[in-house]
């Protein structure tokens, strides 16, 4: 009789007697686990990519850089001598992003939800990196981007989503990826929690900080930016209608302290009540920019035929871009922009309502915010509908910094959908 356990001792029953013969250990090779392999390949499908959010914020992307390159080339190539300048750095900026969309598609979001709080320092201790001779870059009087070489970076763009993630972590609370199945099936039904009031001052101070750093550079426009942004992150997590106007009121005050603080905020206030009132001063680059959207008419001149980027308005490649896109592809064109962006939004709103947790969902209503408000902004200032303020329009205008976080944050929710299916 042969037999085999685990110490490998085969037995032979020979008559009466049993012979015990100690057979050699084999080392057989591990086999590939081909199952694990199938299963992470099937989880990068299209199955669990959300090829509805992927293929319209890929396509806002590269149609931004073509319109950089309509709306640059002649600029750069006189004053660089290059008419590719800006749509090089865009398409670096493109590389970058591709490579951050990637990483965040891969990697699980709670981690985000564990490190919020060192993310959070990062931001803020790169906002005041701006302030040391040597790193911080001076641009038209303010000082708003580090450098280092030829590197360069704004930090107030890692800022706006740094509070995002430090907005979510707090009225989540403490990361807990091992969620009762009852309540992950219920979570798409559930109402979220009205926040606590240490919570709601925890955020109120954050976005204080950040927007004191920013305001310092001095960037008033971000500074509002990244202050609506709050109030409406505040508002989607639950807190009260009445909490908001109390914490809105000492907001107005200090816009108001603000516009009083430097007069050049209030001639630009002015200009947008008035721009023809000083048509070649602070009235001018507005003046321009309802000259591009006039032109376009209904159908547009055509892509790469606008005469405003030929030095008539003044940054037609970043924060007034979108007047380039009315004059070249006129009514019809802006209605598409704002239909794919309009869609963009409301995709990340969905993933977000059906997430597993609270943290996630947070993180998707944060994203789908400031892409929102800094959208709404700039198409309002291109349009003269608020004061002109320097803002850039997502996935479009010039900006490796702004493409790069942007990108990352579309992996982030992409992430987020992928952990919802799985």
């Amino acid at each position: 009789m042969l037999s085999i356990g685990d110490k490998r001792v085969t037995q032979v029953r020979r008559g009466y007697h049993v012979r015990k013969i100690k057979v050699r250990k084999q080392h057989f090779p591990k086999s590939v686990n081909l199952s694990r392999i199938v299963g992470f390949v099937y989880k990068i499908t299209p199955r669990y990519c959300d090829i509805g959010l992927l293929i319209p914020v890929l396509g806002l992307v590269i149609f931004g850089v073509l319109m950089i390159y309509s709306a640059s080339n002649y600029n750069a190539q006189i004053y660089y001598g290059d008419p590719f300048y800006y749509t090089v750095k865009q398409l670096i900026g493109l590389v970058l992003g591709l490579i951050g969309l990637g990483l965040m598609y891969f990697i699980n979001y709670h981690w985000l939800q564990r490190f919020a709080l060192v993310i959070f320092g990062v931001a803020v201790a790169l906002l005041g990196a701006v302030f040391i001779p040597g790193i911080g870059i001076s641009k038209l009087g303010a000082t708003r981007w580090i450098g280092i070489g030829s590197f360069s970076l704004q930090p107030s763009e890692i800022a706006k989503f740094a509070l995002v993630i430090f907005a979510a972590r707090i009225f989540a609370g403490k990361c807990n990826n091992h969620v009762d199945s009852q309540r992950v099936l219920k979570m798409a039904d559930q109402r979220l929690p009205i926040p606590k009031w240490w919570q709601t001052l925890a955020v109120l101070m954050a976005g204080g900080i950040i927007c004191g750093l920013i305001i310092l550079e001095p960037n008033m426009s971000i500074t509002m930016t990244v202050g609506i942004i709050m109030l409406v992150v505040l508002f989607l997590c639950g807190v009260r209608l009445k909490t908001l106007g109390l914490i809105l009121l000492p907001a107005l005050a200090m816009v108001g302290i603000m516009l009083i603080a430097a007069p050049y905020r209030l001639k630009r206030l002015s200009a947008f009540i008035d721009p023809w009132a000083n048509p070649k001063g602070e009235g001018f680059q507005l003046i321009e920019s309802l000259y591009g959207i006039a032109n376009g008419g209904f159908w547009g001149v055509g892509y790469g035929h606008s005469v405003q980027k030929n030095m008539f308005l003044p940054f037609s490649e970043s924060d007034f871009i979108f007047a380039i896109i009315a004059e070249e592809f006129g009514f019809i064109g802006c209605l598409a922009l704002f239909a794919v962006f309009g869609w963009v939004i409301y995709r990340i709103f969905k993933i977000g309502h059906r997430c597993h947790d609270f943290f996630g969902r947070y993180l998707c209503y944060g994203i789908a915010t400031v892409i929102m408000v800094q959208t709404s902004l700039n198409f309002a200032v291109a349009t003269g509908s608020i004061p002109p303020t320097g803002l850039p329009l997502p996935f479009i205008s010039a900006g490796s910094t702004s493409l790069v976080v942007f990108m990352s944050a579309i992996g982030v929710v992409l992430n987020i959908n992928k952990q919802s299916k799985t």
